[in-house]
């Protein structure tokens, strides 16, 4: 394996947010009046990023400052979604789409998950280079998400080596602090025998 540092720039895939909690339910609320809410409910929405990382807290957070770091542009960053499959994380959002998101189980024998998902996971296997890694920074606790990205995009996929045996606020706080000091983790492919320790 090669460290980070001596492969291309990766790419990075965000997994999803719980759209089901209660601080989704909180931004979904119209007459929520604070800034992001607001913008939320507005015209324009409000990107799907920000949104994001208010309903999900430290963790998405941290993923997405650690790929706005550290991914190659302009594209470099795509969060998985429940409907639309890739999406960009300053694409606008409304509240329809928030609860469109919650209405979606994320099971790989849901077709409204799966099949937008792999639409777009075979655009981007057509234009990966070769040595370009695709870095997942989400769990691979369950098949969710590697059933449907292992097979498109094979030895490109790869996940954080310091994520082993970690939860999701100690990630957080890992990617947060790496972002904030410019020091890109080490990455394994998906399917490395040192990746067994982290489906659990």
């Amino acid at each position: 394996m090669r460290s980070a540092a001596a492969s291309r720039r990766p790419i990075f895939l965000l997994s999803p947010a719980d759209c089901n909690g209660k601080r989704a339910q909180l931004i979904a609320n119209p007459a929520a009046g604070f800034d992001l809410a607001r913008r939320l409910h507005s015209r324009a929405g409000a990107p799907l990023g920000d949104v994001f990382a208010f309903v999900s807290g430290l963790y998405f957070r941290g993923k997405l400052a650690y790929a706005r770091a550290f991914a190659s542009q302009p594209d470099g960053i795509m969060v998985i979604t429940p409907s639309d499959g890739l999406r960009h994380p300053d694409t606008r959002i409304k509240p329809a789409d928030l609860r469109r998101y919650a209405a979606v189980s994320i099971e790989t024998t849901n077709e409204c998950y799966r099949k937008p998902l792999e639409r777009d996971l075979s655009v981007l296997a057509r234009r990966l280079d070769r040595d370009t890694p695709v870095v997942l920074l989400g769990s691979l606790a369950t098949d969710k998400y590697l059933e449907v990205l292992r097979p498109m995009l094979g030895a490109s996929l790869r996940f954080p080596l310091d994520f082993i045996g970690l939860g999701d606020m100690s990630r957080g706080s890992i990617l947060l602090r790496r972002a904030g000091e410019g020091r890109e983790l080490k990455y394994a492919v998906v399917g490395d025998s040192k990746l067994s320790r982290a489906k659990r």
